[in-house]
């Protein structure tokens, strides 16, 4: 059986019924190119050895037409192995996690004017220096930094909604909730104990809201929901599966490594899905990620949608983000979708 990867993105679409193929084609285009180098006689066969032939090189590039997303991958730098984190950094990180204001959050963190939302497994602090106008930190209870359990995970979506219920309470303007989970420096966090950031603000944010913006050009143009169409694309070439009510997608138009969409109705669906993304996270040796969730404003129904993305070796000194990333718009990755799907699959599916 072959093994599928990105670079036969073009012969998987062709395979697919016509209807089928017509849809892949509306929301995604790509193309494939060698990228070709010579190398000196003195390093050629050390390149061999640790790359096999590379000395041409499948370059794709798959672009969300609808979105305007793009990433470049290279089947080269997908083959590179992902290391997981040494027993010894691990414990590290819990003796760091056990260190700090939030490890005594009631005491040595500012509590919001409204107060403090209190749940099984997180606890509010205002943040002391905001992003926004109304800005808290949902700190974890427990010392552990790894959280892959649905209960803790469902508790701190469900603080960060009851957070936001109160902030709208005392400021009725504000009614577009954010939440975003840097999890280690690697990611942002300038605190090894595990949080999250909740947000609320009067005006969205610009990516939400050009998704939003995104969903009614195609809803007028095609007659159809561009979640449903995006989900379908990705299950249709073998990226997308579902999980308690949760649509799971290996992104195909990744920020940047091992990136996963999980796209609910409901934010009690997202807890699942995304502790069981995070348990994948955890056997191939991802370290570092951020999360966040777009959500309808208060009070509106609407689709509930989270991006989990891999932040990279927390001893790495290179940066995971550069040039191309803000300025060209297009990312480079060197992980492969259809291999993170094989682990999200094993993760998911009994």
């Amino acid at each position: 059986m072959v093994q599928l990867d990105i670079t036969r993105l073009p012969g998987i679409v062709q395979e697919l019924a016509p209807d089928m193929e017509e849809l892949a084609g509306r929301i995604y285009s790509w193309y494939v190119e060698p990228g070709h180098l010579v190398f000196p006689d003195a390093i050629r066969e050390w390149v061999r050895e640790k790359y096999g032939d590379i000395e041409t090189q499948q370059i794709v590039r798959v672009t969300n037409n609808q979105t305007g997303e793009s990433t470049l991958f290279n089947s080269v730098r997908a083959r590179r192995p992902v290391l997981t984190p040494r027993a010894e950094e691990t414990r590290d990180l819990r003796a760091l996690s056990g260190e700090g204001p939030f490890a005594n959050p009631l005491e040595e963190t500012p509590a919001d004017t409204f107060g403090r939302i209190d749940g099984d497994h997180w606890v509010t602090a205002s943040n002391i220096a905001k992003y926004d106008y109304l800005h808290a930190v949902i700190i974890a209870k427990e010392d552990d930094p790894y959280v892959t359990g649905e209960p803790q995970v469902a508790d701190m979506i469900s603080v960060a909604v009851r957070w936001c219920q109160d902030a709208h309470r005392a400021d009725p303007r504000a009614i577009y909730p954010f939440i975003l989970w840097n999890f280690l420096w690697r990611a942002g966090a300038s605190i090894v104990h595990n949080h999250a950031q909740v947000l609320l603000t009067h005006l969205p944010y610009a990516a939400p809201a050009r998704l939003e913006r995104v969903r009614e050009e195609y809803r007028c143009r095609y007659g159809s929901e561009y979640y449903d169409d995006l989900f379908t694309v990705h299950t249709a070439v073998g990226l997308g599966l579902v999980y308690k009510n949760a649509r799971v997608m290996a992104h195909l138009t990744p920020r940047k490594e091992h990136e996963v969409a999980i796209v609910t109705e409901s934010p009690h669906d997202l807890a699942g899905a995304l502790a069981k993304v995070l348990e994948c996270y955890r056997n191939i040796g991802v370290q570092s990620y951020n999360a966040a969730v777009y959500m309808p404003p208060l009070g509106e129904e609407g689709h509930y949608v989270a991006w989990v993305v891999d932040r990279g070796d927390l001893h790495s000194r290179t940066s995971d983000i550069g040039g191309m990333e803000v300025y060209a718009g297009t990312p480079i990755v060197s992980s492969d979708p259809f291999r993170l799907m094989e682990h999200l699959t094993a993760a998911m599916l009994p």
